[in-house]
C-alpha cells in the first residue's frame, strides 16, 4: 500500500498539492476577511434594532447530550493493510466520532482507539449494489459490477459501508439483519450530526464562512447547492480544494495505475485518501490562523460600527436604491417567466415529505407517552416510571426510534426541477429537515419534563396519571404551533436556496459589469462594511421574497399539511414557562429512586471528577438466549485469499484444510477458543451413572431423553439441578407402550435411593471394620487367638455381603407422551433389540446407562 502511494505521490507532486491548497486558501482568505466585516455589521445591527420571528412555545435544552454516550457494541472491520477481517469494539461518544478499539477491555482501560472516524461527508450503505454504483465513478472508463469478483468479500451477508468521495472507505460486517439495521441507524446519525458542523449560535463566523464559500464558488462558475458543504470549516475547505484538485490528479495518475480493475480502484482510493489527508492538515492550520487574525480586529471594528451605525445604514440604503433601479426590471422579468410558474410545484415537493416527517415526530412522542401512562395505570411503581422517563429524555437522540421520522423526509424528490435550478441533490434539504426534526423532538421532551417536574413539586405524586396527561396535552399543543413555525421557515429558506442561485446566475452576465461603478458612492470609512456584491444579492433576494412568502401563506390559509396561519400567534400562553428554561435536566432515575435503565452504561467512561458513568442512549444488541455478540471472538474466520495469522506449527495443516474449502472458506460461525460442544458441556454438564434394574422393571426401560426438574447429589457431595434424563438400555428386554414406561422422576428417585443405600452401606462397613479392629486389639491384649480369628472372619463376611435391592418407584407412572423416533413402527407386544445408531446400525447396546444432564 505504501509503495503505491509513494510511487504516485512523490515529492514533486506533493509539492504541487501543497501549492494548490495554498492558492485556494489565499483566494478564500481574501473573500472571508471581507465577509467577516459584513457579518459583524449585520450582527451588531440586529442586536441594536432587534427583530425576529414568532416566539417559540417550547423550551430549548442547552446541552442535551451532557454525560451521555450514543452507542457501543462489537462488529467486524475489514483491514485494508493486510486484507483481513477483525472483530472490533466500537464506542460512539456524544461527539459522534466513531472510535474502534481492539476489545472492550481496551476501551475500559482508556487506551487509544485503533481508529477514530469523523463521519462528515460520508454515506452509510448496506449493500454492495449501492457501493458499486458510487465506486464506478472514481476512475473514468472503469465500470465494475457486484458479481464481477469485487475486491472485497464479506464473510456474512449483512455489510455496512462508509463511503466518501475523497477519504478512505470503511467496511464493516455483522451477522444478523437486526444488528445491521441498528448499526445502520447509528452510522446515519453519526453522518447527520457530523455534517451539521457549523454552529448557528456563532452569529459572525458562521455567516461569514458560508457567504465566503458561496461567493468563492460562484466566482468559479458554480452556482446552486453544494453537497460537500458539510462538516467543520477545515473539512469544507478541504472539500473545496479537492473539488478541482481530484479530477486533475485522476486524469494524470489514473492511466498509470496497473493491475486488474479491482486493484486499480483500490489503489486510486488509497491515493485519494493520502491527498485528502495532506490537504485537510493544511486547511486546518491556515483556517485557524485566518480566524485568529479576524478575531483580533473584531474589537476596533465593533467600536466603529456602534459609533457610525446610523450613517452606515443611510449610506447602504442610498446605494441599494441605485442598484435596485438597475437590477429590479431585469429581475422581475426573469421572475415572471422562469420562476413564478415553478414556485408552487417546488413548495409542494418540499411540504409533503417534510410535513409527514414532523407528523411522525408527534406520533413517536405520543406512543412513548402511552407507554408511560400504561405503566402508571398498571401500578408499575416509581422505579419503573423513572426508567421510562430516563429513556424518554433522550428520545430525540435515539437513532433507531427516530429512524421512522427520518425515513419520511428521505422521500423528498425534486426530479424535474434539479436540472432547471441547478440543484445537485436534495440531500442538502433532507439533512436540514432531519436536524430540525431532532431539535423539535428534544424541545417537546424537555418541555414535558419541566412541566411534569413543576406539577409534581406543586401537587405531589398523588394522581400522577392525571398530571402526566395534562402535561402531555399542553406540550402537544405547543409542538403543533412550533412545528408549523419551523416548517414554514424551512420552506422559505429552501425556496430561496433553490431560486436565488438560479436568478444570480441569469442576471450576473448583464448586471455584474455595472456593479463596480457603485463603489464610488460608498464612503471609504464604510467600505469594509458595505460591499456592492452583497447589496446586489440583497436586491435580488427582496425581489423574489414576496412571491415566496405569498406561496407559503396560501398553503397555511388552506390548512394544508397542518400549517398555522401567520395571524395565529400564541403569545404569553404560559407566562412562567420561560423561567423553567434555565432549569437543568431532571434526573428521573435519582428522583424516583430507581436504577439506571438497561443498557444505560456506556462502557465505563466516567465524567471528569464526578464519578458518574456515561449513560448510553441506544442499548447494546443482545439476541435472546445468546451472550453478547462476539464477546469471546477475537477475529472472524478467514476468507479465501485473505488468510488469517496462524501459528507456525499449524500453518501447514491450515493450508491443507483451505484447499478443500469453497469460495469464502468460512466456518459456519465465529468460534471461541474452545469448541461449541465444550462450552455446552460446561454450561450443561452430563453425568453418566450405571444402575442395575430389577428384572421385573426391565421392560419399563426405553431409550430417549426426557425433560424433568429434580436434584441429585454427585460424588463430591454437591447438589446439582437436573434438567434432562437420557436412558440407554443394556439388554434385549421387551418394551411396553409409552403410557406404561418409567418416568424420568422415577429414574431420578431410583438414582437418589441407590445413592443413599450406597452411602449407608459404606457407613455400615466402616463401623464394622472399626469395631473389628477394637475387638482385635482387646483380644491381643488378652492373648485370645481364637477370638481374633472369629473377628477377622466377621469383617471379611461384611465386606463380601451382597448389596440390597434398589428402591423401586412407588409413584404412578408419568404419561409424558414422549417416544423415541427409533421406536416408531415397532410391535409393542414383541421384544425388540435396542440399537444405538442414529442411522439404523444394528449395534445392540450392552449396559444400562442413564445420562443425567445437569442444568
Amino acid at each position: 500500500m505504501g509503495d503505491v502511494v509513494s510511487s504516485h505521490l512523490d515529492e514533486n507532486r506533493r509539492g504541487m498539492i501543497t501549492a494548490r491548497t495554498r492558492d485556494v486558501m489565499k483566494q478564500f482568505s481574501e473573500v472571508y476577511e471581507q465577509q467577516y466585516a459584513v457579518a459583524l455589521f449585520n450582527s451588531v445591527r440586529f442586536e441594536i434594532e432587534g427583530g425576529g420571528g414568532p416566539q417559540s412555545q417550547l423550551l430549548h435544552r442547552k446541552d442535551p447530550l451532557a454525560g451521555r454516550s450514543i452507542f457501543s457494541g462489537s462488529l467486524f472491520q475489514y483491514l485494508e493493510e493486510n486484507r483481513k477481517w477483525r472483530n472490533r469494539f466500537v464506542f460512539v461518544p456524544n461527539s459522534y466520532t466513531i472510535s474502534l478499539y481492539e476489545s472492550k477491555a481496551a476501551h475500559e482501560r482508556s487506551l487509544h482507539p485503533k481508529l477514530a472516524i469523523n463521519c462528515a461527508g460520508y454515506r452509510a450503505l448496506t449493500s454492495m449494489d449501492e457501493y458499486m454504483e458510487l465506486i464506478n465513478t472514481s476512475l473514468p472508463g472503469i465500470k465494475a459490477k457486484v458479481g464481477n469478483n469485487p475486491f472485497i468479500k464479506f464473510p456474512y451477508q449483512f455489510p455496512l459501508i462508509l463511503w466518501h468521495p475523497y477519504a478512505r472507505h470503511h467496511y464493516f460486517c455483522v451477522t444478523t439483519e437486526k444488528e445491521q439495521k441498528k448499526w445502520h441507524a447509528v452510522l446515519q446519525d453519526c453522518v447527520r450530526h457530523s455534517n451539521n458542523g457549523l454552529s448557528e449560535s456563532n452569529t459572525v463566523q458562521t455567516p461569514a464562512f458560508t457567504d465566503a464559500v458561496r461567493l468563492y464558488r460562484q466566482d468559479k462558475g458554480h452556482y446552486g447547492t453544494w453537497e460537500m458543504m458539510c462538516g467543520a470549516p477545515p473539512q469544507i475547505l478541504a472539500h473545496l480544494v479537492m473539488e478541482t484538485l481530484q479530477p486533475e490528479l485522476r486524469n494524470v495518475i489514473g492511466p498509470r495505475l496497473k493491475g486488474k480493475m479491482q486493484q486499480r480502484q483500490r489503489n486510486w482510493m488509497l491515493i485519494s485518501d493520502a491527498v485528502y489527508k495532506q490537504v485537510l492538515s493544511q486547511t486546518t492550520g491556515q483556517y485557524d490562523a485566518l480566524v485568529e487574525a479576524c478575531e483580533a480586529q473584531r474589537v476596533p471594528l465593533d467600536a466603529r460600527l456602534r459609533t457610525d451605525m446610523d450613517q452606515i445604514i443611510t449610506s447602504k440604503e442610498h446605494v441599494c436604491g441605485k442598484i435596485r433601479a438597475l437590477v429590479l426590471p431585469k429581475a422581475e422579468k426573469l421572475l415572471r417567466t422562469s420562476v413564478q410558474p415553478y414556485i408552487s410545484s417546488i413548495l409542494e415537493a418540499l411540504m409533503e415529505p417534510a410535513s409527514r416527517g414532523f407528523s411522525e415526530v408527534r406520533d413517536v412522542f405520543f406512543k412513548e407517552m402511552v407507554e408511560i401512562s400504561k405503566n402508571t395505570l398498571n401500578g408499575g411503581g416509581k422505579e419503573k416510571l423513572g426508567d421510562h422517563m430516563e429513556r424518554l429524555s433522550m428520545l430525540a437522540f435515539h437513532p433507531v426510534k427516530m429512524q421512522s421520522c427520518y425515513a419520511k423526509v428521505e422521500q423528498l424528490n425534486l426530479e424535474g426541477l434539479q436540472q432547471r435550478f441547478d440543484v445537485s441533490s436534495p440531500s442538502v434539504f433532507v439533512s436540514r429537515a432531519q436536524i430540525l426534526m431532532r431539535e423539535q423532538m428534544d424541545n417537546v421532551v424537555y418541555t414535558f419534563e419541566q412541566l411534569l417536574q413543576q406539577s409534581l413539586d406543586a401537587q405531589g405524586e398523588n394522581d400522577m396519571c392525571k398530571a402526566i396527561q395534562r402535561c402531555q396535552d399542553r406540550v402537544l399543543k405547543k409542538y403543533d404551533y412550533d412545528s408549523s413555525t419551523v416548517r414554514k421557515k424551512f420552506f422559505r429558506e429552501a425556496l430561496l436556496q433553490i431560486i436565488i442561485p438560479y436568478m444570480l446566475q441569469q442576471l450576473s452576465q448583464s448586471c455584474s459589469p455595472e456593479l463596480p461603478r457603485f463603489k464610488e458612492l460608498i464612503f471609504e470609512d464604510f467600505s469594509r462594511f458595505l460591499l456592492v456584491e452583497n447589496m446586489f444579492e440583497e436586491v435580488v433576494l427582496h425581489s423574489v421574497t414576496k412571491d415566496i412568502m405569498m406561496a407559503v401563506k396560501e398553503a397555511a390559509v388552506q390548512r394544508r399539511h397542518n400549517l398555522y396561519r401567520d395571524s395565529i400567534i400564541l403569545t404569553n400562553s404560559d407566562p412562567n414557562l420561560h423561567l423553567l428554561g434555565e432549569s437543568p435536566s431532571v434526573d428521573w432515575a435519582t428522583k424516583f429512586g430507581g436504577d439506571e435503565p438497561e443498557g444505560s452504561l456506556g462502557g465505563g467512561i466516567e465524567e471528569g471528577g464526578s464519578g458518574r458513568r456515561r449513560r448510553q442512549i441506544v442499548s447494546m444488541i443482545q439476541l435472546e438466549g445468546l451472550p453478547l455478540a462476539y464477546e469471546s471472538c477475537l477475529e472472524v474466520p478467514g476468507v479465501e485469499l485473505i488468510p488469517e495469522e496462524v501459528d507456525a506449527e499449524v500453518s501447514e495443516s491450515m493450508e491443507e484444510e483451505e484447499e478443500d474449502e469453497e469460495d469464502l472458506g468460512l466456518s459456519e460461525d465465529p468460534k471461541s477458543p474452545d469448541s461449541v460442544n465444550e462450552i455446552r458441556g460446561l454450561i450443561n454438564p452430563v453425568v453418566e451413572m450405571v444402575i442395575p434394574v430389577p428384572k421385573e422393571n426391565q421392560s419399563d426401560m426405553t431409550n430417549g431423553m426426557e425433560p424433568t426438574n429434580a436434584t441429585v447429589v454427585v460424588d463430591d457431595g454437591v447438589q446439582e439441578d437436573v434438567s434432562h434424563v437420557t436412558t440407554l438400555v443394556e439388554e434385549d428386554v421387551p418394551r411396553k407402550s409409552p403410557q406404561s414406561k418409567t418416568s424420568p422422576q422415577t429414574i431420578l428417585q431410583q438414582l437418589v435411593g441407590s445413592k443413599k443405600q450406597e452411602d449407608d452401606k459404606e457407613l455400615q462397613e466402616e463401623a464394622a471394620i472399626q469395631n473389628g479392629i477394637k475387638e482385635m486389639e482387646i483380644a491381643a491384649q488378652e492373648g485370645d487367638s481364637e477370638r481374633i480369628a472369629e473377628v477377622c472372619a466377621a469383617v471379611s463376611d461384611s465386606e463380601s455381603s451382597p448389596q440390597p435391592p434398589l428402591a423401586t418407584d412407588s409413584h404412578p407412572h408419568d404419561d409424558s407422551g414422549f417416544q423415541s423416533p427409533s421406536n416408531e413402527g415397532l410391535d409393542e407386544g414383541k421384544p425388540q433389540p435396542v440399537i444405538n445408531g442414529l442411522n439404523g446400525e444394528d449395534n445392540i447396546i450392552d449396559p444400562v446407562e442413564v445420562e443425567v444432564l445437569l442444568a
